[in-house]
């Protein structure tokens, strides 16, 4: 059992009188909508909100001998640029030269953070829970990535962004963290909550011709 496994088990058994506090995400009243903007077929797409995703910014300076505590810590490695290592459930996702965000199933901020502050103590750096500034898009199905080719400029040819590749970058005017989960393809697209209304509508638009077919 790792660190960060031992704080969530006890930090888990101590929360169980807690009592459970409504919560409501950027675009949960537009689920429906998302449905009914679902394409099938070989050229179809699907898009659905990933609400209440646990986020933590991560300042870590990669030459310090506390990134390898942390990485211990997480049980994951701290990827190189553009890269995420882990999986859905826990991964780190590469930000910038001593910046990382890690992304966890919902309500894991608390334990982990504990164990991060832990395994960093008094050296450089930082932990911070920043899971309420974003939410989550996840868009995927045979046509997923030709809609965000209409509103990103990166390449995202498998041969230049595939599976465990990650980027900051514009959609449409909107800065977002672009993660490709699966081959179908498959991505994960976290963006600021004020601006999940304007990017679903960038994302439906470009789906709207998919539906058609």
């Amino acid at each position: 059992m790792t660190v960060l496994h031992r704080v969530e088990t006890d930090l888990a058994e101590a929360d169980t009188a807690t009592v459970a506090v409504p919560r409501h995400s950027p675009l949960e009243h537009r689920g429906a909508e998302f449905e009914r903007a679902t394409a099938l077929g070989p050229r179809g797409v699907r898009l659905r909100e990933e609400p209440f995703l646990t986020q933590l910014d991560l300042r870590i300076p990669p030459d310090d001998a506390v990134s390898g505590t942390v990485a211990e810590t997480l049980g994951l490695t701290l990827p190189a640029a553009n890269k995420v290592s882990g999986d859905e459930g826990r991964a780190l996702l590469w930000l910038g030269p001593d910046e990382w965000l890690l992304v966890a199933e919902e309500e894991r901020a608390r334990g982990v953070l504990r164990a991060v502050r832990s395994a960093q103590q008094d050296a450089r750096g930082s932990s911070v829970d920043v899971s309420a500034n974003r939410t989550t898009l996840r868009l995927a199905g045979p046509a997923a990535r030709e809609v965000l080719e209409k509103v990103c400029s990166l390449d995202l040819h498998p041969r230049a962004f595939s599976v465990g590749d990650c980027a900051q970058t514009l959609l449409g005017r909107v800065v977002a963290v672009l993660w490709q989960v699966g081959p179908e393809p498959e991505y994960r697209v976290l963006v600021r909550c004020s601006f999940a209304e304007y990017l679903a509508d960038l994302l439906l638009d470009a789906m709207a011709e998919f539906l058609e077919e």
